[in-house]
């Protein structure tokens, strides 16, 4: 039964999101494309995830903005593999990784719209 619900979470976290959670595949395409990736990192079990995926992964501004620069990933420290070398505690947890996957920039919390767009902002700043 704990399985079964653990599939129907990620089910729902994934079409919420529409997000790739193949890593490799979005370090092929972040290469093609010439992006960087945004990973999103969140668990099944964290409100607080849900309610940043909710306020403001949802919004269709706010996609088209990431879109234009990064691929997006969704990883659930639950569910997936998360590749060496990334911190999977606290949730949520926000990576910006260049196309090879070296990190860019980490930080965690969740944040609002104007919280989101002001961190896109010190991360393009970084580069």
């Amino acid at each position: 039964m704990r399985y079964f619900i653990l599939i129907l979470a990620l089910i729902s976290t994934l079409s919420a999101l529409n997000w790739s959670s193949d890593y490799e595949k979005a370090l092929a395409q972040a290469k093609k494309e010439k992006k960087d990736i945004y990973l999103f990192l969140g668990s099944e079990y964290c409100k607080y995830c849900d309610k940043f995926k909710e306020e403001v992964l949802s919004k269709e501004e706010v996609l088209q903005k990431l879109k234009k620069s990064y691929v997006l990933l969704y990883l659930s420290r639950d569910i997936d593999d998360i590749p060496a070398g990334l911190e999977v505690k606290p949730v949520p947890r926000h990576y910006f990784l260049d196309s090879n996957g070296k990190v860019i920039y980490t930080t965690i919390g969740g944040r609002s719209v104007k919280g989101f767009y002001e961190l896109l902002d010190e991360v393009k700043e970084i580069k």
